[in-house]
């Protein structure tokens, strides 16, 4: 009897691979130096005890933001251990994104999984320096427990990623509130919860997967970028990938399996008026391993306003439905984004285009 194929789990990336090395080779364009040409450092990022935040002790407290703050403002990422997500929730969630990205690729890209939230790759991509060999299913918070969900045949998926989205959730929030109050914002309810504008129905949970990359050593996994949001909470595999751009060059963030990690977003780094920093990232594919990782995203409303720590502020007022809008549209036009450039007062991209 003939033997029949498996169908295939991963999206055509090879294809999109092969497909712009020969655009890339037509143009001219020189390939990337190859990551193992490049001395890159194996860093820890600075570590924070949430526990101390806890702390019956004033003095405790305050010294545990301090030094978030000073991660903030020096590094933008930093990690955070004794966070409240439990280490077999989050065993338990590896598990369950294993199972969904093994499903044959037909099913995760046709089939409306999880409302359609799954892409791969870049659509976008003319050369090889935009694809991200990865493949995520972005999903919006509001829509985890709806009943018109579609999670197929995975059903103890829906309450493992509810289940890891108000846990990260209560970290986001934690750390966004103490990183505010360090800078004056008074901590409390109503109106001045921090962020403005954020709620379980506004916040994305990614479940993100690397497959393994048989072509260049440098290849991305996903791009460098900054992200658009307030803070993002990642956990990480023991793979590894991770670079985060720290004084002008790229440096290896070193997993830690009991820490997650939080990066500020381009949202927080203006309403800080630049004291906190939204750092350059990117993820390089593993020739041998698959990568997985789930990150929350701590986004405000479309229509919120960004707002100030003080003023004067050198960001003009803007929703972040307005940044959004202007990142697509500047990646459409010109193949990157250019982010929080286009809101400040005096922007030079303004001053470039007129």
């Amino acid at each position: 009897m003939p033997a029949f194929a498996e169908p295939a789990i991963d999206p055509p990336l090879a294809d999109s691979y092969r497909a712009l090395l020969r655009s890339d080779e037509r143009a001219g364009i020189a390939a990337a130096p190859a990551t193992g040409s490049v001395a890159v450092l194996e860093r820890d990022l600075p570590m924070i005890d949430l526990e101390r935040l806890r702390s019956g002790d004033a003095r405790e407290r305050k010294a545990c933001a301090d030094a978030m703050a000073a991660a903030a403002s020096e590094w933008g990422f930093f990690q955070v251990i004794n966070h409240g997500v439990g280490r077999q929730l989050l065993e338990e969630m590896r598990r369950e994104q294993a199972r969904l990205f093994r499903l044959p690729f037909d099913t995760k890209e046709k089939a409306g999984l999880l409302n359609g939230s799954y892409r791969w790759g870049n659509p976008t991509a003319t050369s090889l320096r935009h694809l991200s060999w990865s493949e995520a299913f972005h999903v919006p918070l509001a829509t985890i427990s709806r009943e018109d969900c579609d999670y197929g045949k995975l059903s103890s998926l829906r309450e493992v990623m509810q289940e890891v989205a108000d846990a990260m959730s209560c970290v986001a929030d934690t750390v966004a509130g103490a990183l505010a109050e360090e800078l004056g914002h008074a901590a409390g309810g109503g109106e001045s919860t921090f962020p403005a504008g954020c709620d379980g129905t506004t916040c994305f949970l990614r479940l993100n997967r690397y497959p393994a990359c048989p072509f260049a050593p440098d290849t991305f996994g996903l791009v460098p970028h900054t992200d658009s949001d307030f803070l993002t909470i990642l956990c990480q595999d023991q793979v590894g990938g991770l670079q985060l751009m720290k004084d002008a060059r790229w440096v290896a963030v070193k997993p830690h399996p009991d820490a997650l990690i939080v990066n500020v977003g381009d949202l927080f780094q203006a309403w800080s008026n630049n004291r906190y920093k939204s750092v350059e990232h990117k993820v390089v594919a593993n020739y041998k391993a698959e990568r997985f990782s789930v990150a929350y995203f701590l986004c405000p409303s479309y229509d919120s306003p960004v707002g100030t720590c003080s003023e004067p502020s050198p960001y003009r007022p803007f929703t972040f439905g307005e940044y959004r809008r202007k990142v697509q549209d500047d990646v459409k036009r010109t193949g990157k984004k250019i982010g929080l450039p286009n809101f400040l007062k005096h922007s030079p991209v303004h001053g470039l285009s007129s």
